[in-house]
């Protein structure tokens, strides 16, 4: 088996590039209904069975704590089942649960549905995408990782607007059992198709984590956990995230009073749109650019336009707030991998990703119910939202201090 090189990497024909390909189409089920849909389901949730906001948010809390947990492993997944087995996995968990949402009549039965959803998400999410990209990429790893993850955004700009529209039309039911149809339509073919194939760097991206010191220049888990430089990716996004991941939950909940159903649709759309084109202006930039720098003023840019929420309810500029803050939504996903990549060994970039992407879910689990705590007790999101932009900026000072050794 030879190993991709860099001008096979740099070709069109390429088959990684099938790959990034089947990689944006689990970012588009991934965060079409196990991220962005979480705002539509808390919204729809409250209106069918009247349920206090907490209640919802500390599901969906319960759902990405539960994943962070299988993401540690998600490295050694994809080495030992395959990545077709994973991604057909994620597939169906993501079906069962869409598909069973409507029925629902008590609070149990949306736990259990959530902690099926979590499966899913742990089997799709960024720490499947980054090592399944991993096995293909080394010299383009961060433009492939960039571009998959588009599938993320591109997410909100579809699956949310179109379960509102749909939800309107025909009633929640029709509307995810639709949804939960075309997930096994679309993921089933790409993934029995073109996930099989050989990928010339599975070898030299071993899932790693077993041993307790290193081994040719190879990080294990409990390595990195006592290093102040794995730590110093971790921790600013794990706050960043924990802010991000709240905010976009309520975002439809905040914003409904203020410009209705559709507009508050739309405004995901929006926000979605321009993380779209965030990642691509990252991904032309991402082997030249002060990744640290970026991720800096990208907090701090959200910071600003959420400031900016808190004091107008004018219709253009909440929707242009939204458009600001959007433009990071997914940048801020995409930094920890290509950080690590460009300042830890080659050899561990999959298990470190993981690990760090556990670390940094298990942290913004807490992000919706921690919102809609702070609403519930306050009244409005006016609090909330301040309190994430301290969680902003806290991140955005922690990111520029790198550690002297990785």
């Amino acid at each position: 088996m030879v190993p991709a090189g860099h001008e096979d990497e740099r070709s069109r024909h390429y088959p990684g590039w099938r790959v990034v390909a089947v990689c944006f189409a689990m970012a588009v089920v991934c965060w079409g209904f196990g991220f962005y849909g979480h705002a539509f389901y808390l919204a729809e949730l409250q209106r069918l069975h009247g349920w206090p906001t907490s209640l919802v948010s500390s599901a969906t809390t319960a759902y990405y704590f539960v994943s962070a947990v299988l993401v540690v492993f998600i490295s050694d997944a994809v080495r030992r089942l395959g990545a077709r087995a994973c991604v057909l996995i994620g597939s169906f968990a993501f079906a069962a649960s869409v598909a069973a949402l409507p029925f629902i009549d008590a609070p149990l039965h949306l736990f259990a549905v959530y902690l099926l959803m979590a499966v899913g998400w742990a089997a799709m999410s960024v720490g499947a995408i980054t090592n399944i990209l991993g096995q293909w990429f080394d010299a383009k790893r961060g433009l492939a990782i960039s571009l998959a993850l588009n599938g993320a955004s591109f997410s909100g700009v579809v699956v949310v607007p179109a379960l509102v529209f749909f939800t309107g039309v025909a009633g929640l039911a029709v509307a995810m059992l639709a949804g939960a149809a075309l997930i096994l339509l679309l993921m089933i073919p790409l993934a029995t198709g073109f996930l099989g194939m050989p990928a010339p760097l599975a070898e030299k991206t071993p899932a790693g984590g077993n041993s307790s010191a290193y081994a040719a220049g190879q990080w294990t888990r409990a390595a990195a956990l006592r290093s102040p430089a794995f730590w110093s990716v971790s921790a600013p996004f794990s706050l960043s995230l924990l802010s991000q991941a709240g905010f976009l939950v309520h975002l439809i909940a905040f914003l409904e009073p203020a410009v209705g159903r559709n507009t508050a649709g739309f405004a995901v759309a929006i926000t979605t749109a321009m993380a779209i084109t965030g990642r691509l202006v990252l991904g032309t930039i991402a082997d030249w650019t002060n990744q640290r720098l970026a991720s800096a003023l990208s907090l701090a840019s959200q910071a600003a336009a959420l400031i900016v929420m808190t004091q107008t309810a004018d219709t253009t500029t909440l929707l242009a707030a939204c458009a600001v803050y959007g433009f990071s939504v997914g940048n801020l996903i995409t930094f920890p991998a290509l950080i690590i990549q460009r300042e830890f060994d080659a050899a561990s970039f999959g298990m470190l990703v993981g690990l760090s992407t556990a670390i940094t879910q298990f942290t913004y689990a807490f992000g919706p119910g921690l919102l809609g705590l702070v609403r519930d007790l306050t009244g409005g999101y006016t609090v909330p939202l301040l309190l994430c932009v301290v969680l902003n900026l806290i991140a955005a000072a922690i990111v520029l201090r790198r550690p002297r050794s990785a």
